[in-house]
């Protein structure tokens, strides 16, 4: 069982710079069609200051992060983690070349099935380099007790 007591602990920041091959090798992988997410031409031509990052590329920033060792403090073991669920709000459109800085924090932590199942919700708000805020992301991981 992972205790309550690390809702609200702060994860480590990281940062991490959206590189345009990555964000093409995404699209292509995730089936965009939108030429503005392969082609600086067309993304400037629709107004864009470079490629934008497609839908739900900040989960795969996310996960990329350096130090997971806060899972191992709460308790959580990798062979016994699903994730749960993703979902993403956005405030601001994220380009090519950014570099984005990512800050995270354990929301809540709940349990179902009889205990069986732990939930630890963590909710994550990503700023580019001039500290515009450009998204919030909350993940759940399960831990299969």
């Amino acid at each position: 069982m992972i205790d309550k007591k690390h809702i609200g602990m702060a994860l480590p920041a990281f940062q991490a710079t959206a590189e345009a091959g990555q964000l093409r090798f995404f699209a292509k992988a995730t089936g965009e069609s939108n030429p503005v997410y392969f082609d600086e031409a067309a993304a400037l031509a629709a107004g864009h200051p470079g490629i934008p990052l497609p839908p739900t590329f900040l989960f795969s920033l996310e996960i990329q992060q350096p130090a997971r060792s806060w899972r191992a403090e709460i308790g959580i073991q990798p062979a016994r983690v699903l994730h749960g669920e993703q979902s993403f709000t956005y405030h601001r459109m994220a380009y090519a070349g950014d570099v984005l800085r990512f800050e995270s924090r354990i929301a809540d932590i709940y349990a179902r099935k009889n205990g069986a199942l732990d939930f630890v919700v963590r909710e994550t708000r990503v700023t580019n380099q001039r500290g515009e805020h450009v998204a919030d992301l909350r993940g759940v991981l399960v831990h299969r007790n």
